[in-house]
């Protein structure tokens, strides 16, 4: 699961890091730009010599190029990270966007409380947290199930269960 619990047992706080589901890494994304290269750039071998592979080597770059670009866009959009703190006295959640401003909620873990959506959200089993007059999101870039899991670890760790 893209998410973890670290309990601190001594001061009775808790906290929640969530983070999208990352299914290639460092290593595989350098591999499959190398492979695509690779594979693309054999059939101009046979052309080698030829003023044929000048004109098609500029559109094999352009191509290779627009790879690279779209999964280093990927990347960088899914550098998300939703932190949420259950402490005695306050209850924050802090989104830190890859792009932009972090975003922040907090309230009295007395009036914090959980829901689960099930078909009204933007997605199915859409999970807020609510308190303090505002509603805010958790967990959004999680499959379904994750967000099933999430909530009904949401539901185990706040001081006051309320669905």
């Amino acid at each position: 699961m893209p998410y973890c619990w670290l309990n601190n047992s001594a001061s009775d706080e808790a906290e929640l890091r969530l983070w999208p589901h990352q299914s290639l890494p460092a290593r595989g994304y350098a591999a499959f730009l190398l492979a695509t290269f690779v594979f693309a750039t054999m059939p101009l071998y046979g052309l080698l010599g030829t003023k044929l592979l000048w004109g098609l080597l500029p559109f094999l770059l352009l191509a290779l190029a627009g790879v690279w670009f779209a999964l280093d866009r990927n990347r960088r959009n899914s550098q998300i990270l939703e932190v949420l703190r259950l402490t005695p006295s306050e209850v924050s959640l802090t989104r830190q966007n890859p792009k932009g401003p972090d975003q922040s909620w907090s309230c009295n873990p007395f009036w914090a409380k959980a829901h689960l959506h099930t078909s009204e959200g933007p997605v199915p089993n859409y999970v807020t947290l609510s308190g303090a007059g505002r509603e805010v999101e958790i967990g959004t870039f999680l499959s379904e199930d994750e967000r099933k899991a999430l909530y009904r670890d949401l539901l185990r760790h706040l001081p006051y269960r309320m669905a």
